[in-house]
This record gives C-alpha cells, sequence and structure tokens, in this order.
C-alpha cells in the first residue's frame, strides 16, 4: 500500500506498519515518564529531605568547580537563574501593584477583613524541581571544557551581588508596602472560649 504526501510518495515496509515500527519507542518513553511522575508525586510531601538533597547536590557543584577552578560562567548563570526563581517563589500569584492600576481586589490589610492565603507565582515544589534541574544542568556542563570561558570570577561575582541587593530590596519594598508575608508557619488557628458546660463538665465530681 502506498502512501502520497504531497509529491512524496512513502511505500512502508512489507508486514510493517508506522504505528508498530514506533510503538516499542513510545512505549518505552511512556513507561519512564510515567515512572517519573509517580517518583515526583511521593516526594510532594517529603520537603525537609527533598531540600536536604538538593543542599547537598549544591555542596557536590561547588566542590567540583572549586576543584577544577573554572566553569565561573556556569555558576555565575546559574546563580542568575536561582535569582529568577527565587522572586517568583517570593511573590504572590497576582501583582499587587497591577491591582492597584485596575483597582480591583487588594490584600487584606485589617483584623476585620477576609483572610486570604499567600498564593505564591511559583510553588514551593516547582521551585524545588527547578533548582534541582539547574545544578544537575551546571555539574554535567563542568565536564565539558567548551563551558569553561575564561573569566575573572571576583568581578562576576560583584555583579551578582548587586543584582541580588537591587532586586531583593525591591522585593522586601512591595511586602512592606502591600503588608504580605510569603511565609507561613502552620494553618492559622483563632482562640476559643469555653463554654459554661465545658466548665461545669470539667470540675471534679464528689
Amino acid at each position: 500500500m502506498e502512501t502520497t504526501t504531497g509529491a512524496t510518495t512513502v511505500t512502508p515496509a512489507e508486514g510493517l506498519s508506522p504505528d508498530s515500527v514506533s510503538s516499542p519507542l513510545s512505549r518505552l518513553t511512556f513507561a519512564v515518564s510515567q515512572r517519573y511522575r509517580h517518583l515526583l508525586d511521593k516526594s510532594v510531601p517529603h520537603v525537609l529531605y527533598r531540600w536536604i538533597g538538593l543542599f547537598v547536590l549544591a555542596f557536590i557543584y561547588f566542590l567540583r568547580v572549586h576543584l577544577v577552578e573554572g566553569f565561573y560562567i556556569v555558576t555565575y548563570a546559574i546563580g542568575i537563574y536561582v535569582l529568577n526563581l527565587l522572586i517568583g517563589f517570593l511573590s504572590p500569584q497576582v501583582d499587587p501593584e497591577m491591582q492597584d492600576l485596575m483597582d480591583g481586589p487588594s490584600l487584606p490589610t485589617r483584623g476585620s477583613d477576609e483572610f486570604r492565603p499567600f498564593v505564591r507565582r511559583l510553588p514551593e515544589f516547582k521551585f524545588w524541581l527547578s533548582m534541582t534541574y539547574v545544578f544537575l544542568i551546571g555539574f554535567v556542563c563542568t565536564f565539558f571544557s567548551v563551558f569553561d570561558v575564561p573569566v575573572f570570577w571576583p568581578i562576576l561575582l560583584f555583579y551578582w551581588v548587586v543584582l541580588f541587593s537591587v532586586t531583593m530590596r525591591r522585593q522586601i519594598t512591595l511586602m512592606v508596602k502591600y503588608k504580605y508575608v510569603p511565609f507561613t508557619f502552620g494553618k492559622r488557628t483563632y482562640g476559643k472560649k469555653p463554654s459554661s458546660t465545658d466548665t461545669t463538665s470539667s470540675q471534679p465530681r464528689d
């Protein structure tokens, strides 16, 4: 059977169909992807262990850079990318400055306002996963000399510190102006006064 696509005629091999040729690779790719997604889903509640693993990976990367005394441009690129991730992690999902321009709803500023939990622009899990990816990619890059561009690393460090300071100063200014805190420590609870029946029932009986 011949299949015509435009001006080109394609004749598949006898006894084979396009589905049967590509299906083994597709099945393998799907199985690996499914297994990978399953492992990621299982790691979601283990926040502490995930971040400990990330810090260990970052330590191995910096130890590798220190031992080879190179790849500073790769480290600088990682630093810029991590800074962008950090800004997304500390920022609300909806920009409060844009809300002011559109006269939309704002974050609660008084105790009588409705409590609304802080929703990040970049969730914690995606923040951790992106940082893990970038350190893995950076570690692999240290084995290829093409990425070892000779630079004066103190200049790169100075640029990054200045950029970090300016960016975090603006972020802290927004936090103070719109009165939001990007960190929550447990579920918010409210005090409950014991009722008279509870008080009487708690007293010992003769």
